[in-house]
């Protein structure tokens, strides 16, 4: 699958990206991370590459310029840039606009894939675009800080973490009971924090790219269907690797 570059300008400065479109694809999910560059990722590039295979297009896009990422790790800013939500959300939400006006995605329903505080700027985003954000994975992400705006995001949003990072499965829970659109709380069981365990990553990545299939459908896919096959509730529970069984609050 070819990847090509794409610049994506947001007010006054260009942030790196890598596009792939596989034919006839069914929509496009943008990768964004705090923490580090996802086009630099191999994990995170390991999971586009999962979704181009199931026919979805995948943009791996940086947040943050060079110069950004240096002062972030010498502490050079009043607040980190990685913690700068307002910047992360107006980053995001200026890559959902350059898609829809660019030549090879304006027809394509888009999706927002992020991670850690990113995870935060993906949510603010689709609140601020709900026309254009069909759907939203957040994996091992901090929704809380973007509590005031989860109550205008309608985008079908899943939540995942790993059972043993309880910190950030009490956030989701959490976060959950202020979104008013369709959205699920995926706890994978035996998983940390970053999903390093044998077989979990890949776990995660399956539930992410069931609920991408499901809500960028295919044309030729029954929508309901789909959907059936997105609902956790759906498998069995309690081995390791499986959801947690509690129902998502406000479902």
């Amino acid at each position: 699958m070819e990847v090509v570059p794409m610049e994506v300008r947001v007010g006054d400065v260009e942030l790196p990206g890598d596009l792939a479109l596989p034919p006839r694809a069914r929509g496009v999910v943008v990768f964004v991370e705090s923490d580090d560059s996802p086009r630099r990722s191999r994990r995170e590039r390991s999971v586009a590459e999962a979704m181009v295979n199931a026919g979805l297009g995948t943009l791996l896009v940086d947040l943050l310029t060079r110069e950004e990422e240096t002062r972030d790790r010498g502490g050079e800013s009043a607040i980190a840039p990685r913690f700068d939500v307002p910047l992360l959300t107006r980053r995001v939400t200026g890559v959902v606009d350059e898609l829809a006006t660019a030549e090879r995605t304006a027809r394509l329903r888009v999706g927002l894939f992020g991670t850690g505080t990113a995870a935060a700027g993906a949510l603010g985003a689709a609140a601020a675009r709900p026309d254009r954000v069909s759907a939203v994975v957040c994996r091992s992400g901090r929704p809380d800080l973007a509590s005031e705006r989860l109550p205008a995001v309608r985008a079908p949003v899943l939540l995942i973490a790993g059972s043993d990072d309880e910190h950030l499965v009490r956030i989701s829970r959490a976060a959950a009971e202020s979104l008013h659109g369709a959205h699920r709380v995926h706890i994978v069981r035996g998983a940390s924090h970053d999903f390093t365990e044998p077989g979990l990553l890949e776990h995660a990545t399956g539930a992410a790219l069931a609920w991408f299939r499901a809500y960028l459908p295919d044309e030729a896919e029954d929508p309901a269907a789909a959907r059936h096959a997105a609902d956790p509730g759906s498998r069995p529970v309690g081995a390791p690797g499986r959801e947690d069984p509690r129902p998502t609050p406000g479902e």
